[in-house]
């Protein structure tokens, strides 16, 4: 069973002396006085066994363990107990012929330094503790090395490789039998029926649906857009946004839901429903949240990506009319100089200007005359260029997330309402009284000239487009959330509940140094200001006694 956690070659360097660095050498094996008078007691002992009991006494608190082989310790750690004890090193070789004397020596090393044997008491402890980190991690070297930390830790002598490894390997059974029962009371029969069921090939597309709902989207195209939308669908006819697996912890689910996107279907058939279903079961949950996100992170994307192509059409178009105005400004350089001199008639200013620039530039120039451009010069109207594709995939995310506003932000959540209203009646035109004080001053132009021209279809146009902007904005600042969603969730669920600080409040108040009460932080406020108005005033008087000063108006005497 080892063997199939470590390769041999790893398994004896866990039963051996490891390499030692610098510090490591320092700081475990320098010996003080009491551990010298401790390996050499005045009864005689041989020098080789004061140097193998030296290395035992150093090599534990070390490795938490000492290795039967002790004369293979790094020849470094050798000699600098043998510099002290005043030693040979080849004394080393003939130590522990005597099996007895390393066991003995051992058992001195673990009374002097306050360890304990691992008994039944510490192991039963560290069967709690694996038990424990296994419901977090399943990894079984990490769970090894985990052990190891703890016993070290507890100061408990390390058992043997293999015993370790089986106490892992028990542990790990517990978590998967502890997991199922955990999440028993989810599995109704229709459900397992529904999880097995995600392994099976669908020849809708083409694929099992556990594949299906593990392959993320590849772009943020409408296709990929409705894509995703037909996951979330499906989940949510499973109902797996509601699943409460609460029951485990986080990194448990996480792990779960790893091990079922990392298998493949076969893998997953040919376990025991007792390991297969919470595995498809965290799945699922994951899944839930994790499309969510997906569908959230798309919307976001796709309107961004037809914001920019427009922003980029914008400047091409600023880049071209910069080139017409080039040519209108070397024609008004010209015609300045006539205007401004006074030795020019008034009536002969335009026969003058006629004659020199001449009739056709001046047609030319009038002819190229462009309309002033909006406040955002025109980066909104570019982007009405992509209504009909934004038309694709909007109304049905529209449809399927319940976005929600903080405070702040009811205009756009009322907006948002009456589109979603408009797509689900088919109706064209924005109703009389719906909100547009979200919309930013730079877009605000494009309404007025709709609503005043009496346009309904440019005013649905870019009032919708307005709403969709101001929907993504608020979802990346966070003045639009989505329930149930991880990294769209609300602010606020990050922060302590009031029943939460109201057990906390006490103890975090007078950690920081302020009091709990906020009418008594007001008043120590207001004394504050106080003593520093009147260390200011003092300032002044000493700096300027000329002036004489009458509450916060001051005059020269």
């Amino acid at each position: 069973m080892a063997t199939r956690v470590f390769a041999d070659d790893e398994l004896e360097r866990l039963r051996g002396f490891p390499e030692i660095n610098k510090e490591e050498l320092i700081r475990f094996f320098t010996l003080t006085p009491a551990d010298a008078g401790f390996i050499d007691p005045g009864r005689g002992r041989s020098p080789k066994d004061r140097l193998g009991l030296a290395v035992q006494l150093c090599a534990l608190p070390w490795l938490g363990f000492v290795p039967d082989d002790v004369a293979s310790a790094p020849p470094a750690a050798v000699a600098r107990l043998s510099e002290y004890l005043r030693i040979p090193v080849r004394e080393l070789r003939f130590y522990g012929e005597r099996k007895q004397t390393r066991t003995d020596h051992l058992q001195e090393v673990t009374r002097y330094l306050n360890w304990k044997p691992a008994k039944k008491l510490q192991l039963k402890e560290l069967d709690e503790f694996l038990l424990a980190r296994a419901m977090e991690h399943d990894s079984p070297s990490l769970l090894f090395r985990l052990a190891c930390e703890h016993l070290a830790a507890s100061r408990v002598v390390r058992p043997g490789v293999t015993s370790l490894l089986g106490r892992v390997a028990t542990a790990r059974a517990q978590a998967g039998r502890e997991t199922y029962q955990r999440v028993r009371h989810l599995l109704t029969p229709a459900l397992m029926t529904e999880l097995d069921g995600l392994l099976i090939v669908d020849p809708v597309i083409g694929a099992t649906r556990l594949n299906w709902l593990c392959t993320g989207a590849t772009g943020d195209s409408a296709n990929a857009v409705k894509g995703e939308l037909d996951k979330l669908g499906f989940l949510r006819g499973l109902d797996a946004h509601a699943l409460d697996l609460t029951a485990l912890r986080a990194e448990r689910r996480r792990f779960l839901a790893q091990v079922g996107r990392r298998l493949t279907s076969q893998s997953l058939d040919r376990r025991e429903p007792q390991r297969r279903h919470p595995i498809l079961l965290t799945v699922l949950a994951q899944s839930a949240a994790d499309v969510l996100d997906e569908v959230i992170g798309l919307f976001d994307q796709a309107v961004s990506a037809r914001e920019s192509r427009a922003r980029t059409k914008m400047r091409d178009d600023l880049a071209a009319r910069a080139t017409i105005g080039e040519g209108r400004q070397a024609l008004l350089d010209e015609i300045l100089p006539v205007l401004l001199d006074p030795a020019i008639e008034d009536e002969q200013v335009g026969g003058r200007l006629r004659n020199t620039i001449g009739l056709e530039r001046l047609r030319a120039a009038a002819a190229a005359s462009t309309p002033r451009l909006p406040r955002d010069h025109g980066h909104l109207a570019m982007l009405d260029d992509s209504y009909t594709y934004l038309r694709q995939f909007t109304p049905n995310v529209l449809q399927a997330i319940a976005f929600k506003g903080g405070a702040g932000a009811e205009s756009l959540m009322e907006a948002v309402r009456i589109l979603k209203e408009l797509n689900a009646t088919g109706a064209r035109k924005v109703p009389d009284g719906a909100p547009a004080d979200f919309v930013p001053v730079r877009w605000a132009g494009y309404l007025e000239q709709a609503a005043k021209s009496k346009d309904a279809t440019a005013y649905r146009h870019f009032w919708e487009l307005t709403v969709l902007l101001g929907l993504r904005d608020g979802l990346r600042s966070g003045d639009v959330y989505v329930p149930s969603s991880r990294r769209y969730a609300d602010p606020a669920s990050y922060l302590f509940t009031p029943g939460q600080w109201a057990g906390q409040r006490d103890q975090f108040c007078q950690l920081v140094g302020k009091p709990a009460s906020a009418r008594a932080a007001l008043e120590g406020c207001k004394e504050e200001l106080r003593r520093r108005w009147v260390t200011l005033r003092r300032s002044w008087a000493t700096a300027r006694p000329g002036w004489v000063r009458c509450g916060c108006r001051r005059r020269a005497s």
